[in-house]
């Protein structure tokens, strides 16, 4: 048994499960404040990945000045996003929202095609050809700052959620907004700031992953049906839910790849998915309470 052909795939399936939480991690905060399904998530995602295109290809970024110049510009869209479309949607609009963030979905993807067409484009960097060997695995190094990144923000999200009073005030929110509302928590300013947090992980998801795939205006519309699977096999609303069960789908995806034909690793997820459904409708970590 070649054990290091397993070890390989573990650890693919880590990186890769780490870049899904990334996602996973803004949706999931997003609908556990708000209670809106974002579909449009994928596309903010997909911008963040053209944008880190255009500033490392056309403008000679560096890969970390890269990092930080999309990610602050995802926090300020969801800010934007917040104030212009999602301001006043909550639970009693739940159908509105599904409606308003599938067309702007529509209208973010097909305006890249319009300006940038489907063809794909791969970011080259000296991190493109530089490779980290531990024993007989290898590893770009490219995938290996995308795996401390993502690393670094699940840390720095819970410590947010957990040790600060924004955090303590956005878990307030999500379970119970009236009572958060009566001791005196301004809910309109948590929820823009959880927009911001969730688009922002989302940028840095696009930014961490465009020297490592190619970018194209499609990339997002698979991705955030993966991510809506994740949110659900972890349990609605929770983020470290969220973040656990994208290493785990990451992983299994990884196993799958390498060891059943390669047109069944997409729809691992979903199996996976309606397997966690039957046996526990609320998600692996679901205890009814978000956030």
């Amino acid at each position: 048994m070649d054990w290091s052909f397993y070890g390989q795939l573990l650890l693919n399936g880590i990186v890769m499960g780490v870049i899904y939480a990334l996602v996973a991690m803004g949706l999931s905060l997003i609908f556990g404040v708000l209670e809106i399904v974002n579909f449009a998530h994928g596309e903010f995602y997909m911008l963040a990945s053209m944008l880190a295109y255009f500033l490392t290809a056309q403008w000679g970024f560096g890969y970390w000045g890269t990092i930080v110049v999309v990610t602050v510009v995802g926090v300020a869209v969801g800010y934007v996003l917040f104030e212009g479309l999602l301001l006043g949607l909550r639970g009693e609009a739940f159908e509105r929202s599904i409606l308003l963030t599938m067309g702007l979905s529509m209208v973010l993807q097909n305006g890249a095609v319009f300006l940038f067409t489907t063809t794909p484009r791969m970011i080259e960097t000296p991190l493109s050809y530089r490779n980290l060997q531990l024993g007989e695995l290898r590893l770009p190094v490219s995938r290996v700052y995308a795996l401390g990144l993502g690393i670094a923000a699940f840390i720095a999200l819970y410590l947010i959620l957990h040790r600060t009073k924004l955090g303590k005030a956005m878990r307030g929110v999500a379970q119970n907004r009236v009572a958060a509302q009566m001791v005196g928590i301004d809910t309109r300013v948590v929820a823009r700031l959880a927009v911001a947090i969730g688009i922002g992980l989302s940028g840095l998801a696009g930014a961490a992953l465009a020297p490592i795939y190619a970018v194209h205006p499609l990339m997002g519309f698979a991705f955030v049906f993966k991510a809506f699977a994740i949110i659900i096999i972890g349990g609605l609303g929770n983020v470290s839910g969220a973040a656990i069960a994208a290493v785990m789908l990451g992983i299994l995806e990884s196993f799958s790849g390498g060891l059943l034909p390669l047109a069944m690793t997409d729809a691992v997820a979903f199996v996976a998915m309606i397997v966690v459904l039957l046996l526990k409708p609320q998600g692996l970590f679901g205890r009814g309470v978000r956030v």
